[in-house]
């Protein structure tokens, strides 16, 4: 599991950074409605980077693979989520566009694993 506290620390780093590359070098570059994109690819991705490392906290405290499946779900999710939100944000390239809903199916299905393992045990 430390290769995922290793990559929720690397997303919630790269997370400011694409946050202040938006607040700073696209305002102004960017009509609004890529604008709230990208700034909802660096929101989800911050708020999950979060979820990554409480996944490795519940880990280390009770270890099961159902939290393993989890992280890994929500890693793949904002990957594709996210950066599928900054490619159509930076490109214009509408065919990004339905991956973002495919990498939002994979971040809820980490949650139900979540939900899954906690009523399957005590944290």
């Amino acid at each position: 599991m430390n290769w995922i506290l290793t990559s929720g620390a690397f997303l919630a780093m790269t997370g400011v950074m694409l946050g202040a590359f938006a607040a700073h070098g696209l305002k102004g570059r960017l009509d609004e409605s890529l604008m709230s994109a990208f700034q909802t690819g660096v929101q989800y991705q911050l708020w999950h980077s979060l979820a990554l490392i409480l996944l490795v906290l519940l880990y280390r405290h009770q270890p099961q693979p159902m939290l393993q499946w989890s992280a890994i779900s929500i890693l793949v999710g904002v990957v594709l989520f996210s950066g599928s939100l900054y490619m159509l944000a930076l490109t214009g390239m509408r065919f990004f566009g339905p991956i973002t809903p495919l990498g939002g199916l994979i971040m809820i299905f980490g949650w139900l694993l979540l939900v899954i393992a906690s009523i399957r045990s005590t944290f």
